[in-house]
């Protein structure tokens, strides 16, 4: 995927701002920003469901301005919201959709992939939060796509299914998906994702693999210790060398050590101008 130079405005708002993307074949590549940095508009682009004002996309060889059938079908969407068949069973849904793909996975298969073989015979509307976005999943992978966008997936999950639902995704990126991920949730970002792109007021503002982005690898280390009733706290660039000082003097093992650099949830904070 290429983007170069993406530009959207809606009246006098400037949603989009000049955008440039590589997103490589086989990657999960999470894109971060508050409500109204431009993300969903940028997804929706790349989708095909939204025109550009400006710059030139490529997704998957084709100009998503003029998307064509073939090229649909290669594309797998999982919406933030997604409208239910609720009188239909999760095997009926599945099946239904089966049948819109060229190329579609075996419905059975893909409901086992997402855990919900035992509710195969439920209906929709008598699934829980988390199996019905299990089913959102199911749709957006049937068509076997060689690309699968997730718009906020984990909205709503409480965290032993959010643990689960990662397990599917790495599952699918491991087999050759690329997945192009927006979530609000930045340790599901750094989870997931081998690069993720922070946009903020209609441009990114940093890019990189979570555990360097913004300079989080190199920034100075605390090191933290329990001294005479009191915590103590020192910013440092060499952090081994405090502790080899710090165990010296404590002839061994430090009262209460620490040692944090700062967090993905620190540095976005950062880059978007919100204090952490």
């Amino acid at each position: 995927m290429r983007v170069r130079g993406l530009t959207k405005r809606y009246g006098d708002v400037q949603a989009v701002a000049g955008i440039d993307l590589d997103i490589h074949a086989g990657e999960v590549f999470a894109i971060l920003g508050p409500n109204g940095a431009g993300k969903s508009t940028t997804v929706e682009i790349l989708e095909g469901h939204r025109t550009r004002d400006a710059g030139e996309v490529s997704v998957l060889g084709v100009d998503p301005g003029s998307p064509t059938r073939a090229w649909r079908s290669r594309i797998g969407i999982v919406p933030q919201t997604a409208e239910d068949v609720a009188e239909t069973t999760v095997r009926e849904t599945v099946r239904h959709f089966a049948r819109y793909y060229p190329r579609s996975k075996d419905p059975d298969e893909v409901i086992e992939l997402v855990g919900l073989t035992g509710k195969a015979n439920s209906r929709i509307r008598q699934l829980s939060g988390g199996q019905r976005r299990r089913v959102d999943v199911a749709l957006g992978v049937i068509g076997a796509p060689d690309l699968l966008f997730l718009d906020e997936p984990t909205t709503g999950f409480d965290p032993e299914a959010r643990r689960r639902f990662w397990e599917l995704i790495e599952g699918l990126a491991r087999d050759g998906t690329t997945i192009v991920l927006t979530t609000h949730y930045l340790d599901e970002a750094e989870a997931l994702a081998g690069r993720v792109a922070v946009v903020s007021a209609g441009r990114i503002v940093a890019e990189g693999d979570p555990a360097s982005l913004g300079g989080r690898a190199t920034a100075k280390a605390v090191v933290g210790w329990s001294e005479e009733g009191e915590r103590r706290f020192l910013e440092t660039d060499t952090p081994t060398t405090t502790v080899l000082e710090l165990t010296g003097r404590f002839d061994g093992e430090v009262p209460g050590l620490t040692v944090t650099r700062p967090s993905l949830e620190d540095v976005y904070l950062g880059l978007i101008g919100t204090p952490a």
